[in-house]
């Protein structure tokens, strides 16, 4: 039974840290319509106002930063507006390691390096994913003679 929970507890620890790494693109999003809803909750929208200015307030944030990641062709303005998504996701990795250091190791200089060796991680796996310019199709051409990669194989002669 013991066995069990251990595999489980793996098997969750690299669920959670896949998750992190995979939304940590959306942290900037997250946490302005969290600021947006809180505010507006706190001047009197109500649970159900606040609720619908945080969606809109993130949603747009995400669509803003999207239309200017595809509008903007200049590497250096596009690495800007990664960095400006990249830093909150560094921040919620950051958290996130330490949380998980806690759990396990008992030094708190351990655990302040574990979760900046995660916040590094994390932030910068969400700048690479904003501000590198998408892969090559792997299956479609070579790059240098635009023959495909992976050729069809000959037709069989009729006989």
């Amino acid at each position: 039974m013991i066995v069990i929970g251990i595999i489980l507890s793996f098997i969750s620890l690299g669920f959670l840290c896949w998750l992190l790494f995979a939304l940590a693109v959306q942290a900037l999003p997250v946490f302005v319509g969290l600021a947006a809803g809180v505010a507006a909750y706190q001047t009197g929208a109500g649970e159900f106002g606040a609720f619908l200015v945080g969606l809109i307030a993130g949603a747009l944030t995400l669509a803003t930063g999207q239309i200017a990641v595809a509008a903007f062709r200049s590497p250096v303005i596009r690495a800007a507006i990664a960095l400006v998504f990249a830093v909150p996701a560094a921040m919620a990795g950051y958290h996130a390691a330490l949380g998980l250091a806690q759990l396990g190791v008992p030094a708190e200089l351990w655990q302040r390096a574990f979760a900046l060796i995660g916040a590094v991680a994390v932030g910068t796996t969400a700048w690479a994913r904003l501000a590198l310019p998408n892969p090559p199709d792997i299956g479609s051409s070579d790059v240098a003679g635009g023959r495909p990669l992976f050729p069809a194989a000959p037709a069989a002669r009729d006989s």
